[in-house]
């Protein structure tokens, strides 16, 4: 985080307006926009109003922590990806004196830690992040999203962390991005495009927890395999779209790193 990402974070996040300062004599090729005309009258002599930069800003990072997220065939499941992620974006805020908070969801909202500063409460999130064990393995994005719709009075940007292979999440998406900054971080597992011939075996669903005993040496099977896994690509994906929010895609086999940073460069 030092070496690599404080550095893109804190270019990026730059605060989300201006506030008043202090007031100094205005000197030729100040903006005129700028004078303070009350007290301009009072003095006899020009002065202008100065403003500082808000840096204080509020992230929340939103992790799903549905069954699906523990899947993965490289290094890491999906979600320790998510995981590492959010680890890496609560100490850049912490760096950067923000505010940070998390919340944890599955089809329901499991658990919220309300945004503060330091390292201490980062540590308190690594904690619950590492450790949280949900109560429910199914998912509905757009629990989380209403929450913090409501949660949420204040501008703040908000990370997404998962999967996203749901349904019905577009509206509630699309209107937390209006009032907030929203960005989907989309977590994949390069296997998930394709079942290797392993004869017959038995497939568990991680969410449901129903089992099938499936042929994946049919070469029919396979295809129909492939063309539900891509419609189901193509839903969430014209669902991010319909949302009008930004993307990251990680590869959970890949350094998962470099999307993020490629992101903000591009920003």
């Amino acid at each position: 985080m030092n070496n690599l990402f404080a550095g893109e974070y804190h270019t990026h996040f730059k605060g989300q307006g201006m506030t008043f300062s202090d007031f100094r004599e205005y000197v030729p090729g100040d903006d005129v926009r700028a004078i303070s005309w009350p007290l301009t009258a009072r003095t006899g002599k020009p002065y202008i109003k100065t403003f500082e930069e808000e840096r204080e800003l509020t992230i929340i990072l939103a992790v799903d922590v549905s069954g699906s997220t523990d899947f993965g065939t490289g290094e890491y499941f999906k979600g320790e990806v998510m995981t590492h992620l959010a680890a890496l974006l609560a100490f850049s805020a912490v760096k950067n004196n923000d505010q940070v908070g998390l919340l944890l969801f599955s089809d329901q909202v499991e658990h919220f830690v309300p945004p503060k500063k330091g390292r201490g409460h980062v540590h308190r999130i690594l904690r619950d992040l590492f450790y949280y064990k949900p109560k429910s393995h199914e998912t509905k994005i757009s629990s989380a999203l209403t929450y913090l719709q409501g949660l949420l009075k204040k501008r703040a940007t908000v990370f997404i962390f998962s999967d996203f292979f749901d349904e019905g999440y577009d509206q509630a998406l699309r209107l937390l991005g209006r009032k907030h900054e929203v960005v989907a971080c989309v977590v994949n597992d390069k296997s998930e495009g394709t079942l290797p011939d392993l004869g017959i075996v038995e497939l568990q669903d991680p969410e449901t927890g129903e089992v099938v005993t499936v042929d994946t040496s049919s070469e029919a099977f396979r295809k129909d395999y492939l063309r539900e896994l891509n419609k189901r690509r193509e839903v969430r994906d014209k669902q991010l779209r319909l949302a009008q929010v930004e993307r990251v895609d990680v590869n959970g086999g890949e350094d998962y790193v470099d999307p993020l940073v490629a992101f903000f460069k591009k920003r």
